[in-house]
């Protein structure tokens, strides 16, 4: 596929019907996704599993424990994120510093407050109570937001945070998006989701937030990963912004 190690930071493994958000088939079982994108050039993988409007709190804790336990089967390639919730801000603080202590996560989300019931809710009074926390466990958010509104405001508030915001879109939206990153240190891109098949849409993003900026993302299995992969190397930028793109500004991120 290519010489470059590709960091995918956007996939939701799935575990049962519940967790499984693939539109035709079945995802199958975990080994065969991480088949599915090993075999579209994928080195590593980072993401969370998610669900519809949770019932209680032990429901996310149960899709976190399903994330570390992944992990330790596949140590070499998964890289686990977890997930907190607004409307369980207490629970949410004992498990972010359960997971970053007792197991060495580093990655929060992606966030998906539509999916799991808060809306685009990341700037409430519960949601900061909860972020306040995530400073001390050096953790990144990756979160799934349209309102650019609250993407500045929940920025402004915890600069010393660093912020992934899930999906490029395209048009004007997606002008409006990655301005935004260009304007707040500790806010980046993934480009998992709709943007990559809109042809010139990494070169546009470089121009505007520059290479350091941007993060290899794909949303399976939601999304055919291959089409990510092949999308951002159609566009035949430097080497140097690939490297960095596919898998330098994750590792920059978490530190390793």
């Amino acid at each position: 596929m290519s010489n470059f190690e590709i960091i995918d930071c956007h996939i939701h493994p799935a575990i049962d019907k519940k967790t499984d958000f693939r539109w035709y088939h079945k995802s199958g079982g975990v080994k065969k996704q991480f088949d599915d994108l090993k075999r579209a050039g994928i080195t590593k993988a980072c993401g969370s599993l998610v669900v519809r409007n949770p019932a209680s709190f032990k429901e996310i804790k149960q899709l976190n424990d399903a994330a570390l336990s992944i992990r330790d089967r596949y140590p070499g390639f998964y890289i686990p994120g977890i997930q907190i919730h607004p409307n369980f801000p207490d629970e949410s603080c004992r498990e972010i510093e359960r997971c970053c202590i007792g197991h060495g996560v580093r990655w929060i989300g992606e966030l998906v407050g539509y999916l799991m019931g808060f809306t685009d809710d990341y700037a409430s009074k519960n949601m900061f109570q909860i972020l306040k926390i995530v400073p001390k466990f050096k953790a990144v958010v990756n979160f799934h937001c349209a309102d650019l509104n609250v993407v500045e405001r929940v920025c402004k508030r915890f600069p010393e945070i660093n912020f992934v915001l899930a999906h490029p879109w395209e048009g004007e939206v997606f002008l409006s998006r990655i301005k935004t990153v260009a304007k707040f240190d500790n806010l980046y891109l993934d480009c998992s989701g709709t943007g990559i098949d809109r042809y010139g849409m990494l070169r546009k993003a470089v121009e505007i937030a520059g290479r350091k900026k941007l993060l290899f993302g794909s949303d399976y299995p939601i999304n055919n990963p291959a089409v990510y992969v092949h999308g951002a190397l159609f566009e035949k930028l430097s080497e140097r912004f690939y490297r960095d793109f596919f898998s330098g500004n994750f590792k920059k991120l978490l530190g390793t």
